[in-house]
């Protein structure tokens, strides 16, 4: 088996100040996919890029949990810019915030599958 570190050590210093000059502040990122990091959060947005959108309702069914937690898991998404929501009557419809989080959702389901694929699974 071979070792995943270097063995020896020699720092690039043009690569590494290239870098940090060019690094932003990711915090935002970071929560973002915090947000996405739970798997019941994960579910709700991956349903979300079935229908376009659905209702507290309809989210707590797929998920198997009670209204109030669907809701609490929907407002936590809306709170951190990746999903939206409206109101039809009674009924509170929530659906993807915008293309971006559709396509991160979906890359990450696909490249997932691919990783469970090639065998490369480390759970």
């Amino acid at each position: 088996m071979t070792k995943e570190v270097c063995e020896v050590t020699h720092v690039n210093e043009q690569a590494v100040t290239k870098v940090q000059q060019q690094m932003p502040d990711l915090s935002g990122v970071a929560k973002f996919l915090k947000a996405l990091s739970d798997e019941t959060r994960l579910k709700i947005a991956y349903a979300l890029t079935v229908e376009d959108e659905l209702c507290v309702c309809d989210v707590a069914t797929i998920i198997g949990s009670s209204v109030a937690t669907a809701s609490h898991h929907l407002r936590y998404l809306k709170e951190h810019s990746l999903a939206k929501s409206h109101r039809k009557g009674k009924q509170m419809y929530y659906a993807l915030a915008d293309e971006h989080v559709y396509q991160i959702v979906t890359i990450a389901y696909e490249h997932a599958k691919e990783g469970i694929a090639n065998g490369s699974d480390t759970e």
